[in-house]
């Protein structure tokens, strides 16, 4: 029987509240208002400070994270405390990520330790704009071709998150900077409005995580537990186009 590691919960940089993780975690890397300036939705917001911690590369053990680097995925936490900047609910800066060898995007798996998210996702053109509302325990899929912002909607409760991805690529965020964010913000009194930086805003698709039913069966929480079982189904982040069924119909 695998011991349980030992509890090594450590505070956040931003809060100091305690991170939603048993095992070790590495300093955070932290964002700030003055990285998101370029991303939100009033151009002249003079809000300074940080607003949210990434502790990347994370493992429980290094049997786990050699097991991880064999792989070349990689496990991270995210915490995004509750704060409005300029009116509009706090948010990631956004980004997309690179298609593979193959010519498939690589794709990102998410969970919700605590709190609420907002994940708003949406294709290279813009045709397909998709808000995907999740809670505590609820796993997201953002599918290849899909960038990707993740918003804390909750006014007074603290977002913590899990992803698993390839560490085969570096993301890109270029595409959210010169477009001020993405297709749509949300803001605290008016809800979703458009950016007006786009030429073309398709409807907003707003669908509950728990409406995910393509990965239930092979996808679950928490999901670290993928790692510890070593489930062959992550090979998908750095193969999607051989998994294109956990994709299809994704977001219906």
């Amino acid at each position: 029987m695998k011991a349980k590691a030992p509890s090594h919960k450590k505070s956040s940089s931003v809060t100091g509240f305690s991170v939603c993780w048993e095992g070790p975690l590495p300093g955070p890397s932290v964002r700030t208002a003055e990285d998101l300036r370029a991303v939100l939705a009033d151009p002249g917001c003079t809000c300074t400070g940080p607003v949210y911690s990434m502790y990347r590369d994370v493992a429980r053990s290094e049997t786990d994270r050699s097991w991880l680097t064999r792989q070349q995925i990689r496990f991270d936490i995210t915490v995004i405390p509750p704060r409005e900047i300029c009116g509009e609910f706090i948010k990631t800066k956004g980004h997309f990520h690179p298609d593979n060898p193959s010519g498939t995007g690589y794709p990102e798996i998410y969970e919700v330790l605590a709190g609420e998210a907002h994940y708003l996702i949406q294709n290279h053109d813009c045709s397909d704009v998709v808000m995907i509302m999740a809670r505590t325990g609820d796993i997201v899929v953002v599918p290849p071709g899909y960038g990707h912002v993740t918003i804390n909607p909750a006014g007074t409760t603290v977002l913590q998150m899990a992803n698993i991805v390839s560490s085969r690529f570096s993301s890109h965020y270029q595409r959210y900077e010169a477009q001020r964010g993405a297709a749509y913000f949300e803001m605290v009194k008016e809800g979703f409005v458009q950016n007006p930086a786009y030429a073309k805003h398709p409807p907003l698709r707003i669908v509950k995580a728990k409406r995910v039913d393509g990965v239930r069966n092979t996808i679950t929480a928490p999901l670290y537990e993928l790692i510890e079982k070593r489930a062959p189904v992550l090979e998908f982040l750095n193969f999607p186009e051989k998994n294109e069924s956990l994709f299809r119909d994704l977001y219906p």
